[in-house]
């Protein structure tokens, strides 16, 4: 190994290190303070809750763990977006399990809230997995009601949701282990079938106190709203539990009974592990984001007995087409490649950029796998479409659409791993979020953005400058210095993963080890939904 190797390996190891280090102070959520409240009410958390409700020893992903990551600090912060969502096997069954973390504001519901459980039923939707709700909530939190309560993607989506899974055959089991008010108190009552914990459960549109003060009536809440109330009177609830160990239980109970699902039918053989070793990419990655290097290399420490057939191999070379297997999973491989190439001239093509004949490429790969019906896996590391008279000229434009029109209508699975650039258009064109990844995962050493950190500051500096100058103001090398510096702190802040992760622009940051797993459940997952639609390119300008 020669020693840029080794110093790229100590650089990804640190950034996985950190990674694990912020996932494990993510997982204490409210604090230990409030895990120690929750036991004390003899309630599990809600990572317990899901970890006893899970199959054990077998794979499960998180979706949106840094959820609110460095957002809401004046409200006192909201540590995964105060919710914990999972997909996972239950009793050897995928599903999407959901659950409130009473220990961050009582689970009360951000913005950020709101947006992740419309992540977790839009998961559960596009691949017919049953969604497990686990509640534990005092409703919208208050003091944002204007930013989570009324709009599409709000709260109130919630429940529309409810009911478009009830008619498309979802099943959805909810259990109350603890509160359950106002707006969210229909959530259960929309699901099939609602179990409710004795004690610590209770639903109702208002509490004891609202109840007092709006109609003079006094009544405690557990009679008001508690499990023998709505598992005996009013007939709210199906189940009563004795405490969160049996609503477990009895959920595990529903779910194995549940019947076979019709299948997709994408192709999948026995899984090989990769011939070439995965630990090589930390030393392959380079620890600057402008640096060439072989995303091929990549390619075959993911794929299984790193076979990889490359489609058009010769032609449009910074990106590279394939088909592979991942975990036995036959898949389409669309990938940038970073290392200056030449083209079919002769010309040298800047690697991590999209040219015309890029482009093409892509779009006529993207339409074999859908005629084939083979899952695509996008792997990002891309800086954009090439710029230029040369390649407007060429009709980049013309050609940069053909591929966003294949990617936006392609009726496969579609994967996307962010492992290093993921910008502008090139964000768009390689599967972003805004284009329906059944999943999207990032690296530690992915970045997000229009573009990049020290190319933003370089223009917004020149349009400064500009406006300073029709004010008769100039700027002294060390004045420009200072601003240069101070722009792009701002905006290397925006690039980073954790940012894009805060806002669920990316579904996690992830070793790049696991990524197999993530690209293999992700399939599975998918495989619950047989394609119903044509593909279909719509009109293009040829």
């Amino acid at each position: 190994m020669d020693l840029n190797f080794n110093k790229n390996e100590d650089h990804n190891k640190l950034l996985r290190s950190d990674l694990r280090k912020k996932l494990a102070q993510v997982k204490l959520g409210g604090g230990q303070k409030g895990i120690e409240k929750q036991h004390a009410k003899g309630k599990m958390t809600a990572r317990e809750r899901i970890d006893y409700l899970l199959d054990p020893k077998k794979n499960a992903i998180e979706i949106g763990a840094f959820a609110g990551e460095g957002m809401y600090k004046e409200h006192g912060g909201c540590p995964s977006g105060g919710v914990v969502v999972k997909i996972g096997y239950i009793q050897g069954k995928l599903c999407v399990v959901v659950a409130n973390d009473a220990t961050v504001k009582a689970g009360a519901w951000f913005p950020i809230t709101g947006k992740k459980n419309l992540r977790a039923q839009e998961i559960a939707m596009e691949n017919r997995l049953p969604i497990i709700y686990l509640v534990d909530s005092a409703g919208v939190y208050l003091p944002m009601q204007d930013e989570i309560f009324p709009d599409k993607e709000h709260f109130g989506r919630i429940f529309r949701n409810n009911a478009v899974m009830s008619s498309m055959g979802i099943t959805q089991i909810a259990a109350v282990m603890g509160s359950c008010v106002a707006g969210g108190a229909y959530l259960p009552i929309m699901s099939d079938e609602a179990l409710i914990v004795d004690k610590t459960g209770s639903i109702f549109l208002a509490g004891s106190y609202l109840v007092k003060a709006a109609i003079g009536e006094s009544i405690d809440n557990e009679t008001l709203g508690g499990a023998t109330t709505h598992c005996e009177i009013s007939g709210v609830t199906d189940y009563k539990a004795k405490d969160d160990q049996d609503a477990l239980d009895t959920i595990k109970t529903i779910v194995s009974k549940i019947g076979e699902f019709e299948k997709a039918g994408f192709n999948r053989e026995s899984a090989v592990k990769p011939k070439e070793n995965p630990e090589d990419i930390y030393g392959i990655l380079p620890k600057s984001r402008s640096d060439q290097y072989d995303m091929l290399e990549i390619i075959k420490r993911l794929v299984d007995d790193s076979e990889f057939q490359q489609y058009k191999e010769g032609y449009g070379k910074t990106l590279l087409t394939g088909y592979a297997r991942i975990d036995g999973w036959a898949v389409g491989i669309v990938a940038n490649q970073r290392e200056m190439v030449k083209n079919k001239k002769g010309e040298m093509q800047f690697g991590g950029v999209i040219y015309s004949d890029s482009a093409d490429k892509a779009t006529r790969f993207i339409a074999n796998c859908n005629q084939k019906k083979i899952p695509l896996v996008f792997l990002q590391d891309v800086t954009g479409f090439m710029v230029g008279s040369k390649s407007e000229h060429g009709g980049i434009i013309k050609d940069g659409a053909k591929m966003v029109n294949a990617v936006s209508n392609s009726v496969v699975p579609k994967f996307t791993i962010v492992i290093g650039n993921s910008y502008g258009a090139g964000n768009y064109a390689m599967c972003g979020k805004a284009y329906d990844p059944r999943l999207i995962a990032a690296w530690p050493s992915a970045e997000l953005a229009v573009m990049s950190g020290n190319s933003a500051a370089k223009v917004l500096l020149q349009i400064e400058t500009a406006t300073l100058k029709k004010q008769g103001k100039e700027l002294t090398p060390e004045d420009e210095k200072t601003l240069f510096d101070t722009i792009k702190a701002r905006y290397d802040a925006q690039i980073s993963p954790y940012y894009a992760a805060a806002r669920l622009w990316t579904d996690a940051i992830i070793d790049p080890l696991e990524t197999r797993t993530w690209i293999s459940m992700g399939i599975e997952a998918a495989n619950h939904a047989p394609i119903e639609k044509q593909f279909n390119l719509g009109v293009l300008q040829v």
